[in-house]
């Protein structure tokens, strides 16, 4: 029986029509707002202006020193915005709705995002090469091209991302509003946490969150590249299983005799030269006979019979044994005398 996705989407019944986001003008009017927030946050670091002087007073006032009790719950808080876990967690849901609704879109869109992610976000921490405020080396400095991954902050980023795209993929409005609302209380409570940590300064978490909402708004860009990976998966699937209904066909199925037992094969008993070939009997298997001629005019029967006997054959070796009665000595034999 089989137990993949694929199997388990046909067996459910046909889900209501999805509506997929467009690019609407709101969508757009909020995506170029955004570009222009992300583009003003690199700029201000860059310059090193009053964003990074506000950096140090952060990194400098120590918020895990002044709330000491909260160190141990925030620990454990972070998490939400680590990739590994988050991503894991939605991949489970998502795949439970992709079975759900027949379709591979929340687990492609997940993907998609995931991908963007980490190319625009990690081309840009590798960039600018931003130290973290545990790695700082001058007070005051913006601490850039210094071999660091830190700008923007990647937890932040993907808490935005992870989260929100259960909001993206809701497919009723309520469900779009709690979601929502949801997924920007966790990205942002992710993102002060890394401040209070001490792991980012809150400029990196301006920038996480710019660059998480960038991709969620920009995602309905790429549901044509996602619908077509989608129609490419089913359609290999549909190849793959014609291929596995071909294969069956091309197996050939042995006769049975109703309420008998299945056919045994028996080794076949080598010719012997000059032994009478056996006829078929009433209700016996057709039997085929090559005969070749030999050196010295000696001919061979060689007797080629089926190698599936019928259900009611005998086989020889359970035949009884017959003793001839009286005795073996041939008649007329005079008995031998020594001397």
């Amino acid at each position: 029986m089989r137990t993949d996705i694929f199997a388990r989407l046909d067996r459910e019944p046909e889900p209501p029509k999805i509506e997929i986001p467009r690019m609407s003008r709101t969508r757009l009017t909020l995506f170029g707002g955004t570009s222009a927030f992300y583009l003003a946050i690199v700029v201000a670091v860059l310059v090193s202006s009053w964003l990074v002087t506000l950096d140090w007073k952060v990194m400098l006032f120590r918020p895990y020193q002044q709330w000491p009790e909260l160190h141990a719950f925030l620990d454990y808080f972070v998490v939400l915005g680590q990739r590994g876990p988050t991503a894991v967690m939605v991949a489970a849901w998502l795949g439970w709705r992709s079975w759900r609704q027949h379709t591979l879109r929340p687990l492609l869109a997940l993907g998609a995002a995931l991908l963007l992610l980490n190319v625009t976000v990690g081309a840009v921490k590798i960039g600018l090469g931003r130290l973290g405020p545990h790695y700082a080396t001058q007070i005051g400095s913006a601490e850039l091209f210094a071999g660091g991954d830190i700008f923007p902050s990647g937890h932040t980023a993907n808490a935005v991302v992870t989260w929100g795209i259960l909001a993206y993929l809701a497919t009723t409005p309520r469900a779009r509003r709690y979601l929502s609302a949801l997924s920007a209380v966790v990205a942002l409570g992710v993102g002060l946490t890394t401040v209070y940590l001490g792991t980012h300064w809150l400029s990196d978490v301006l920038l996480g969150w710019a660059a998480g909402l960038l991709i969620l708004l920009g995602l309905p860009w790429c549901e044509p590249a996602i619908a077509r990976a989608e129609a490419m998966v089913f359609a290999v699937r549909e190849r793959l299983r014609e291929q596995l209904r071909a294969r069956r066909r091309q197996v050939p199925s042995l006769p049975v005799a109703a309420g008998g037992p299945r056919p045994a094969i028996y080794p076949q008993r080598p010719a012997v030269v000059g032994e009478e070939p056996v006829r078929a009997g009433a209700g016996d298997e057709p039997v085929r006979e090559s005969v070749g001629a030999g050196s010295g005019g000696r001919t061979a029967a060689v007797r080629t019979t089926l190698t599936q006997p019928r259900p009611h054959a005998v086989v020889r070796s359970e035949r009884t044994p017959v003793t001839p009665a009286g005795s073996r000595r041939p008649p007329h034999s005079r008995p031998v005398t020594g001397g």
